[in-house]
């Protein structure tokens, strides 16, 4: 029977990964020729301004074993606080930062890095500045939808303390779970997509 044309059904969703790669990553896969280098790998150069630092994330999985298909953008502000992005009504980023990163995690660790900056302080919707933190996309085998969750930084307790969205969550004392822990240059952190310690995630 021919489906009634003012009720279209809805396609059947798919998981990003792990195809997800071949598109965004190819370089990664070993596919050569498409870039020089895959898009979001470096973010900072020799003039990038501010203090620079290594993120170092997994995705962890309901039994606490790290996804090895996933991949991860992170956005952030520059140093001063601004965004790289044609929406940004409050001054010029800084030109020599992207702003943007796009990372698969390695197939035998599940761990993925970046080199970026500590980002700026930014202002909330009301002008109260929130803390320091970077937003990260997540998707993988198993993700219909991509994650949208932040990370903050352990060594920001004042800045974390009047933060406005942290506020909201520590009523549910899920905090803990965007804090990045500082090991040398480099902030260490885990996302638990389910168990005891669940990232909070938020809606995109």
């Amino acid at each position: 029977m021919a489906q009634s044309l003012d009720r279209l059904r809805e396609s059947p969703s798919q998981t990003a990964g792990p195809y997800v790669h071949i598109g965004l990553t190819p370089n990664f896969c070993g596919i050569g020729g498409v870039y020089p280098s895959d898009l979001g790998a470096t973010m900072v150069n020799d003039k990038t301004k501010g203090e620079r630092i290594g993120l170092r994330i997994r995705v962890l999985d309901g039994t606490g074993t790290p996804l090895k298909d996933a991949l991860i953008e992170i956005w952030q502000a520059d140093a001063d606080g601004l965004y790289n992005s044609p929406v940004e009504l409050r001054g010029a980023a800084d030109p020599n930062f992207q702003g943007w990163g796009r990372c698969p995690t390695d197939m035998e660790t599940g761990v993925c890095a970046f080199e970026t900056i500590r980002p700026g302080r930014v202002p909330f919707r009301d002008g109260r500045p929130m803390a320091p933190h970077i937003t990260l996309w997540i998707v993988a085998r198993g993700i219909n939808l991509g994650l949208h969750t932040r990370l903050y930084f352990a060594d920001e307790e004042e800045a974390n303390a009047g933060d406005p969205i942290l506020a909201r969550i520590e009523q549910r004392v899920r905090v803990p779970t965007l804090i990045a822990e500082r090991q040398g240059d480099t902030y260490v952190f885990d996302v638990h997509l389910q168990g005891e310690k669940e990232t909070v995630f938020f809606d995109s």
